[in-house]
C-alpha cells in the first residue's frame, strides 16, 4: 500500500513545521474539508453543526476548519522555535470539551499585535460552523480564544 494511502490527512495545528504548500496538500485539505461537511449533512444535523468525531477530536477539527478557510498556521522549526506567525490549536483541560486558539509568532513578528482582530476573524469562522467562541485575556495580557461545542 502507498504511504498516502496508509496516513491520513492532519490539518495544522501550529505547533508542527510549516506545512507543504503544494497542490497535493490543498487538494487533501480540500477533501477533508469537503468530507467534514458532507458528514455533518448525512447526520442530519447541518452544515453548522459539528458532527460526533468533531467532538471527539475537537483540536484536530477545528483546526481542519481554519486552515480550510485560508487561516495561517503557526509553525516550529526543527529547534522548536516559533518560526511563521498565524493560528495555534491546543486542547483544553483533559475532559473540559474546550480547545484553545491563540495568535502566534516567532519573537518580534507582531503577533501580539494583530492577535484581536485575527483571533476576532477565526471565532466568526469557527461560529459559521456551528462553535460557539469566547475572546479571553491571558497571561502577560495575550488574548485566547476558548472554543466549545455548541450547547
Amino acid at each position: 500500500m502507498a504511504e498516502s494511502a496508509e496516513r491520513a490527512f492532519e490539518p495544522a495545528s501550529g505547533d508542527g513545521p510549516e506545512p507543504a504548500e503544494d497542490g497535493a496538500r490543498a487538494a487533501e485539505l480540500h477533501t477533508a474539508y469537503e468530507g467534514l461537511v458532507q458528514i455533518r449533512r448525512l447526520l442530519g444535523g447541518g452544515p453548522d453543526v459539528p458532527a460526533p468525531w468533531e467532538l471527539r477530536l475537537m483540536p484536530r477539527a477545528v483546526a481542519l476548519v481554519l486552515e480550510a478557510a485560508g487561516f495561517p498556521p503557526s509553525a516550529v522549526d526543527a529547534r522548536g522555535l516559533r518560526c511563521r506567525t498565524g493560528y495555534r490549536v491546543t486542547a483544553g483541560a483533559p475532559g473540559a470539551g474546550r480547545v484553545e486558539v491563540s495568535w502566534q509568532g516567532p519573537p518580534g513578528s507582531g503577533a501580539a499585535r494583530e492577535e484581536r482582530e485575527r483571533l476576532t476573524a477565526c471565532a466568526a469562522e469557527l461560529e459559521r460552523h456551528g462553535w460557539e467562541c469566547l475572546l479571553y485575556r491571558g497571561p502577560r495580557g495575550r488574548r485566547f480564544l476558548e472554543v466549545e461545542a455548541p450547547r
